[in-house]
């Protein structure tokens, strides 16, 4: 007779599991099939109350939990080959079970990043999904935090500080009392439902000198590259791309920029690129339907990165990311 945890795998998850090399999950072990490549391995958990809300649909839960660390693998110049599960539940519950499974379905299917095999675990406490991703680079070819060189360009994806900005909608505050209802479900969009940036990551591979993803907040996230790399950086704030949404609450007032630059769960891609090859940069992006912006240059020495406001002066910030401890 099949254990509750064997049903529960059968019932869910075995259907989106189609990989040869997951063996429709009746074995012990996955078999990720090596092509010459180097594979990259990244993992990620998300907590119920810390990276999600108790409320959060179980769809955007389980988009989140695969596209964090889609992300990571895309910053690293890997194409996703495959990914493995841990879910830690209070309990079976089909309302929030099947809702989660097909998204993560979807998701998979939509990234080319199969589902290979996993562990479901009973837990008193919040619910916790970890995923671990698989991705692959032609051999020696992976995007390292530490290639940063005196002179590149500090570039960035997308727009900063929106996830930051959709969990403040969600508890409430002056944030959610200022936005209007399209803010709202803009920003709160942002925050459930990342937009990893994968279909850059032969770009990045191709064009980058260090890179990484913004998970901690871009002033955090550049600090770390900078520190890895031993080099610094001048950050314009004025350069730094922000949404409608998010330019609109700053200049009202709701908001500071420092908040949105030591946000968390942006999930953009913060690199460096050579000054002579940052306009190709920008147009291979482009074409790929990703907007880059340049936000500083990075430079010798190994003094903390400075933040630089429109005047040209220098600006303290008193916090640079979110912080687990």
């Amino acid at each position: 007779m099949a254990s509750g945890e064997d049903s529960l795998i059968a019932r869910y998850f075995r259907p989106i599991a189609t990989d040869p090399g997951a063996y429709q999950l009746d074995d012990d072990a996955a078999a990720l099939k090596a092509h010459g490549e180097d594979v990259v391995v990244t993992t990620d958990a998300i907590v119920e109350g810390v990276h999600f809300l108790a409320d959060d649909p179980p769809d955007t839960v389980a988009r989140k939990a695969l596209r964090v660390n889609l992300s990571d693998l895309a910053a690293k110049g890997a194409v996703p080959a495959g990914f493995v599960l841990t879910l830690a539940l209070r309990s079976a519950d089909e309302a929030w079970l099947k809702p989660f499974a097909t998204a993560l379905g979807e998701d998979a299917a939509q990234f080319g990043c199969a589902l290979l095999g996993g562990d479901t675990v009973s837990t008193p406490g919040p619910l916790m999904i970890s995923v671990t991703a698989f991705g692959r680079v032609p051999a020696g070819k992976m995007v390292h935090r530490s290639g940063a060189k005196p002179g590149d360009r500090v570039m960035v994806t997308g727009t900063i500080g929106d996830a930051a900005l959709g969990l403040a909608v969600l508890k409430g505050g002056k944030v959610h009392a200022a936005a209007d209802m399209d803010q709202r479900a803009e920003l709160a969009g942002r925050y459930r439902v990342p937009q990893p940036r994968v279909a850059l990551s032969e770009i990045v591979r191709d064009y980058a000198s260090a890179a990484m993803d913004v998970s901690d907040g871009l002033a955090g996230d550049l600090t770390k590259l900078c520190g890895v790399s031993d080099v610094s950086a001048a950050i314009d704030l004025a350069s730094i791309p922000l949404s409608d949404a998010a330019r609109d609450l700053v200049s009202r007032g709701v908001v500071g920029l420092e908040a949105l630059i030591a946000g968390g769960d942006d999930y953009e891609i913060l690199c460096t690129v050579p000054e002579v090859r940052a306009d190709a940069f920008t147009r291979a992006a482009r074409d790929a339907g990703i907007t880059v912006r340049s936000i500083g240059t990075v430079l010798a020495g190994s003094s903390a990165p400075k933040f630089v406001d429109a005047q040209g002066r220098e600006v303290a910030l008193e916090r640079l990311s979110y912080s687990h401890f």
